[in-house]
């Protein structure tokens, strides 16, 4: 039997590098992401002309952040997070780069393949938030992915703000000016994947296999990412923690997404609708490092259902904001909250619930489901609102809580070990 040759304290050390590098790369790729997603609509519309292809840039971002994590997803699993995450950033890169030649050609079919190759970056972003797992001890998984989607809310914040900076670096190049931000966006993901490919070294994903004891005789065979979803079937704990990052993805995209709309058709001004969004995204990352700690302190099931009542709330409050901002407001903070409790201590679930060798394509199938849950979630939103309201809308959505409270609440009695489903 083996386990490797890294003493406690290098591991400890290789951790805290990893985190480090992980959560830098979240500040410099969100800066690019967020000032390149805050026009992407408004791009496809000037290039297209059309408000209805406005619409798809969401969708083609989302589908590309889908069907991207399969493939790097399974790079992973057998090369390794470095090869992964850099290859992510440099898809990511390049989609930006298609984006400003679909600009500059006016050819709006081109700036969708862009948008989609660009989704790379999400399917990345997900990917870097398990990485940080891959070494942690386990009373301390929660606090490690946290600590990288945290950093995510620099960029997240910042990013849309670029836009004048954005601008001026279109009149600079001499695209159109709505092209700049991407322009930006593709040195933020090229700078990324240099540093991810520089300095995640030694690749943690590397390391915990090695430390994974491996009995005398036994095989070990190349895991394949349609083994991935056998296991999930199998595996209780693990199922548990992707239907509760897909159903409160999918929750709060859906909800999140028709807030703009909802409050324009009530008159308040860009202003207010976006610092509302601005209240909704801290509340997502800004909090994440406390969620982290719920989870490891408190358990993982607990900290599951904790976030599927605030979304429960959030629905509440939101859905019978009326024309009241500041209700409005309130509702889309404790929709973040709810989302960052129930993304990260999900995802903690996932981490902790299947060994190393076949962790990554676990959660690639993982942000697979998350990806097509809010695409799915923002497209059946548009169709409830227009039918019935935003209040009816959040009537429906809060139904999204009910499966992972149930099996949670069923997990418990069946599932013991730690870092599994027990309090």
């Amino acid at each position: 039997m083996t386990t490797g040759a890294y003493s406690p304290g290098h591991v400890a050390g290789i951790q805290r590098r990893t985190v480090g590098v992980l959560a830098s790369s979240q500040v410099i790729g969100g800066l690019g992401a967020g000032a390149a997603l805050s026009v992407g609509a408004l791009l496809v519309k000037d290039v297209s002309g059309s408000s209805a292809w406005a619409g798809l840039a969401t969708t083609m971002l989302t589908l590309g952040s889908a069907l991207l994590a399969l493939p790097l997803a399974a790079l992973a699993s057998s090369r390794g997070r470095r090869p992964a995450l850099a290859l992510g950033w440099l898809l990511a890169c390049v989609g930006a780069l298609v984006v400003v030649a679909g600009a500059e050609l006016d050819a709006a079919w081109l700036v969708l393949v862009g948008l989609f190759v660009v989704g790379a970056n999400t399917a990345t972003n997900l990917q870097s938030r398990y990485a940080a797992t891959d070494l942690a001890e386990p009373l301390h998984v929660g606090r490690a992915l946290s600590l990288v989607v945290w950093a995510t809310t620099i960029g997240s914040v910042i990013g849309p703000n670029l836009t004048e900076v954005g601008a001026r670096t279109a009149d600079a190049l001499g695209v159109p000016d709505l092209a700049g931000p991407f322009a930006i966006a593709a040195v933020g993901f090229a700078a990324t994947a240099v540093l991810t490919a520089v300095a995640l070294v030694p690749d943690p994903l590397r390391v915990a296999k090695e430390l994974r004891p491996v009995a005398d005789g036994e095989l070990v065979s190349r895991p394949r990412m349609r083994d991935a979803w056998p296991l999930l079937h199998s595996n209780a704990a693990a199922r548990t923690g992707v239907v509760t990052i897909a159903g409160a993805h999918a929750l709060m995209v859906a909800v999140m997404a028709m807030t703009p709309v909802h409050m324009a058709d009530h008159g308040s001004s860009l202003t207010i609708i976006g610092i509302t969004i601005s209240l909704h995204i801290a509340g997502m990352f800004a909090l994440a490092p406390v969620m982290g700690i719920l989870t490891d302190r408190w358990g993982r099931g607990r900290t599951i259902v904790l976030g599927q009542a605030i979304l429960l709330l959030a629905t509440l409050v939101a859905g019978t904001a009326g024309e009241s901002e500041p209700r409005m407001m309130v509702g889309l903070t404790l929709l973040g909250l709810g989302w960052s409790a129930s993304t990260i201590a999900g995802s903690s679930l996932v981490a902790q619930s299947v060994p190393a060798d076949v962790r990554p394509t676990v959660q690639g199938a993982s942000d697979f489901v998350m990806s097509l849950g809010g695409a799915l979630g923002g497209l059946l939103a548009g169709v409830i609102i227009n039918a019935w309201g935003f209040g009816p809308l959040n009537v429906v959505a809060a139904f999204l809580t009910v499966p992972a409270i149930r099996m949670v609440v069923a997990g418990r009695h069946r599932i013991g070990a730690a870092g599994r489903l027990a309090p």
